[in-house]
């Protein structure tokens, strides 16, 4: 699952930042993500687009009545693209209630419905017991790819009966907790993703739209993208049951990052690594350093594990836990500076 995940999950938005889903556009609400994750510029305005059209339906169908046509959304990307921090960044915009769960954990339940259930009653808590305020909420189902049906054994068929199981609530139903309360999963915006290894191989096999005449320019891109463009029938022959992804109309994919994206991780963002680690050294009258080429480092070797932003955190906290084991302990230390992850940081004291 990517959560946590090195981009780091933004605070509560202050009140000068958009509270309503009414009051907010798909480029108010892809700019605010911007604020916080690095990259996936398509995939940002495949969500805020979604996530702008699913609250302005709850609201017309609670002013003029009638069904809401749900469209829940699929994110394919590899580990570390940041599929979690864009759910829950995008949860605190709308300000709704937002959990998580693993489809992995869910397929290796005997009982599926309970752990629905259990979910559900996640969702309420976050929501402080308000139940109307959980309907609105948002379930981001992580390693949705783990399902697929054709894999044979225990596991394919463990995972086709998560697939059949998640289809009345991905739809909208009414999910008893206990015995005296139910919640309606009509108004919940469901986000699945994963990986999908091999789905471009499925993609590449399977384009629909060669046979089209196109000129130049704009429309052969258009051309391009639709070709690119992970399909029903990809998902199909991956091996998620037709009615499973029939409840996923909306599919973002999320690239891979690169060496410069992650470099970005660790400084741009409002709440990025280099700034939580200077407001904690900050607390203790101490100036932090960091020379660029040491984020290249990082970087770099981050890049070289293959699970995108995840370890960047782990390699940051690696490199400073001498510097906040020992500064706590010498209250001279007025400045850390750091021109290398390969060389002892520089401990300056007072002059």
């Amino acid at each position: 699952m990517d959560s946590p995940n090195s981009q780091q999950t933004p605070s509560q938005p202050t009140s000068a930042q958009p509270t309503s889903a009414k009051k907010l556009t798909p480029s108010a609400i892809a700019h605010y993500l911007d604020q916080y994750v690095i990259g996936q510029d398509e995939a940002k305005k495949t969500l805020s687009v979604a996530v702008y059209s699913h609250y302005r339906k709850i609201g017309r169908q609670r002013l003029a009545g009638g069904e809401n046509v749900k469209s829940n959304i699929l994110l394919i990307g590899s580990t570390g693209t940041g599929k979690t921090l864009l759910c829950e960044t995008l949860s605190r915009i709308v300000r709704v209630p937002f959990v998580t769960a693993n489809a992995t954990s869910l397929a290796q339940s005997k009982y599926v419905n309970e752990e629905i259930e259990a979910l559900m009653l996640r969702l309420l808590d976050k929501a402080d017991g308000d139940i109307v305020k959980a309907q609105r909420g948002i379930v981001f189902i992580d390693e949705i790819d783990k399902l697929k049906s054709n894999e044979g054994g225990q596991r394919g068929t463990s995972g086709e009966r998560v697939q059949h199981a998640l289809l009345k609530i991905m739809e909208g139903a009414a999910v008893r907790l206990g015995n005296t309360q139910a919640i309606d999963t009509t108004n919940i915006l469901f986000i699945c993703a994963g990986s999908f290894v091999g789905i471009e191989s499925i993609t590449a096999a399977n384009h629909s739209y060669g046979f089209i005449s196109v000129e130049e320019g704009d429309s052969q891109k258009i051309l391009e993208r639709l070709n690119s463009r992970v399909k029903p029938t990809d998902l199909f022959d991956f091996g998620l049951i037709p009615e499973f992804a029939g409840r996923l109309p909306i599919i973002a994919n999320l690239h891979n990052l690169s060496r410069e994206q992650l470099v970005k991780i660790m400084v741009e963002p409002r709440n990025s690594l280099y700034n939580q680690f200077r407001e904690i050294l900050g607390d203790e009258g101490v100036e932090l350093d960091i020379d660029h080429e040491v984020f290249r480092q990082i970087a770099e070797m981050a890049f070289e594990y293959k699970v995108g932003a995840r370890s960047l955190r782990g390699i940051f906290e690696e490199m400073l836990t001498p510097v906040l084991y020992q500064v706590p302990d010498q209250p001279g230390i007025r400045k850390v500076v750091i021109k290398s992850l390969f060389e002892e940081p520089s401990m300056i004291g007072e002059s």
